[in-house]
């Protein structure tokens, strides 16, 4: 039992990886093989991250599963795996949602499925990386390498002539930004001798080092978030991507950039990020105003839910930057919450895509009288988006502003009003698509949830719900590995 759960990682990465391999040889004439191929492995994947959980020991701080491999010992490079409290979490939505993806592809996708249902996989494999390697260089591979399959997701199977436009937005945007990162990974090893995380940690770096690295990581993660002004490839990805890549967009690779801040930014910089913390306070304050009255005035489905999780995140970097527990644990638990409603209101759109080949608001409405079970799931997770009490969104968002007041009573006020905001803009979308007459001279063919589509949304409805009533669950594994970061930077905040 110890042998198999201290590979667990390692096993986790190379799963997909080993599907990705099973795919290649399968022939590609053969879709639905290759769909259940796709499928069973992503399934194993999630039900094998489930041990992570199952066997995660809440009570202490340390990493745990630690696995470690010899990469190039001349420069003391290796490659080390390991997670706690911050990491568990996110692993576990990266492998729920690919799964999800697959069955939501499972008509709408036609053509090349073997190439698609392989990006799928690599990009899990790339994402499981990224949430437990304790290399910062391997880091660094990794959160880039994740961007190929999804421009190639973005660029061959978006929906629209623009998609090619907007594949070479996201890549260039997000790469641009990493750039410097790059600089800033390389001073370090260049100054410490490794990149590894844990000897990284015991470095003191001066003030002015700190700034310059600070800002150069920075650049990366905000882009990956995304803040203002580097949020524009955002919508324009979401707008031409795949329902599932929307998906997996919004669920999982928006959380690299709150990731990082917390996983890197926080614990080695830690004077330049109190330092700088009026900055992006001022940034992601106004990302939530801006984005939200942005949101309110687009006709396209997409590009509404894209504006809002630009909204949502931000308020999670604000969460982050009050640092203090209430904060911390604010931000990661509505990093959660967004994983799964935001991923749901994409699935949401994506039904109503099958069926009509349209995102324009205009077309849209009074499907509830011909699609009640779909009403019901826009209404649920239309709820959670604007944080109704007994879901997901409503403690995220409650403890960040709670962490934040303690910080920031303008700051607050001003996120706070993220929240009435986003009550406008969902509302009002979900009154125009569900309620009203039926604009039968537009569409014609009413169809509602089919099984298939029931059982993607079901696991959702589960964990928006869940997190809403009991957000104990998810809270104690991450208290003390949060509790433990805030010790690190604690000398530096007071």
């Amino acid at each position: 039992m110890f042998q198999f759960s201290s590979n667990i990682l390692s096993h986790l990465i190379v799963l997909p990886l080993i599907g990705a391999m099973v795919l290649l040889v399968l022939p590609a004439w053969n879709a639905q093989l290759l769909r259940l191929t796709a499928l069973s492995f992503s399934m194993i994947t999630f039900v094998y991250s489930l041990f992570l959980w199952v066997w995660f020991d809440k009570s202490t701080a340390q990493f745990q599963f630690v696995q470690e491999f010899t990469w190039i010992p001349s420069l003391n490079l290796n490659f080390t795996l390991g997670i706690d409290g911050i990491s568990l979490f996110l692993i576990i939505l990266t492998t729920l949602l690919i799964p999800l993806c697959i069955l939501a592809s499972w008509v709408g996708i036609k053509t090349h499925v073997k190439e698609y249902l392989i990006a799928f996989l690599v990009m899990e494999a790339f994402l499981i990386g990224v949430f437990c390697v304790l290399d910062l260089l391997i880091f660094y591979v990794l959160f880039e390498s994740v961007l190929i399959p999804m421009f190639l997701i973005i660029g061959i199977w978006g929906s629209r002539e623009r998609k090619i436009r907007a594949s070479y937005f996201f890549f260039l945007y997000t790469l641009l930004g990493s750039v410097l990162m790059l600089l800033g990974v390389l001073y370090l090893f260049f100054q410490v001798g490794s990149t590894d995380y844990e000897s990284l940690l015991t470095v003191s770096l001066s003030l002015t080092e700190q700034k310059f690295l600070w800002l150069a990581f920075f650049a990366s993660f905000a882009t990956k978030v995304p803040m203002l002004p580097m949020h524009i490839w955002l919508p324009e990805a979401h707008v031409e991507a795949p329902t599932a890549g929307s998906v997996i967009l919004a669920g999982v690779l928006l959380k690299l950039g709150t990731y990082g801040f917390i996983r890197f930014s926080f614990p080695l910089f830690p004077e330049a990020s109190l330092y700088f913390t009026p900055l992006v306070y001022a940034m992601a304050a106004m990302a939530v105003v801006y984005t939200s009255l942005t949101a309110i005035r687009q006709t396209d489905l997409k590009r509404i839910i894209a504006y809002t999780s630009v909204a949502h995140m931000n308020l999670v970097v604000i969460g982050l930057f009050s640092f203090n527990l209430i904060g911390f644990e604010g931000a990661m638990l509505q990093s959660l919450s967004h994983g799964f409603v935001a991923s749901a209101l994409f699935l949401v759109i994506g039904v109503i895509y099958d069926r009509h080949h349209t995102r324009m608001v205009k077309y849209y409405g009074g499907l509830v009288h011909v699609m009640p079970i779909f009403a019901i799931i826009f209404l649920v997770f239309t709820m959670a988006n604007i944080a109704l009490p007994g879901t997901s969104s409503f403690v995220g968002e409650l403890l960040i502003l709670t962490g934040a007041y303690k910080c920031n009573t303008t700051i607050t006020f001003i996120g706070a009003t993220g929240m009435i905001l986003g009550g406008g803009y969902s509302l009002w979308l979900f009154n125009r698509i569900v309620y009203g007459n039926l604009k039968i001279q537009y569409l014609t063919n009413f169809c509602d949830v089919e099984k298939r589509e029931f059982f993607i949304f079901l696991p959702l409805l589960v964990g928006t719900l869940v997190m809403g009533v009991y957000p104990e669950l998810f809270l104690d594994p991450m208290h003390m590995s949060l509790n433990n970061l805030l010790d690190q930077i604690k000398p530096v905040v007071s």
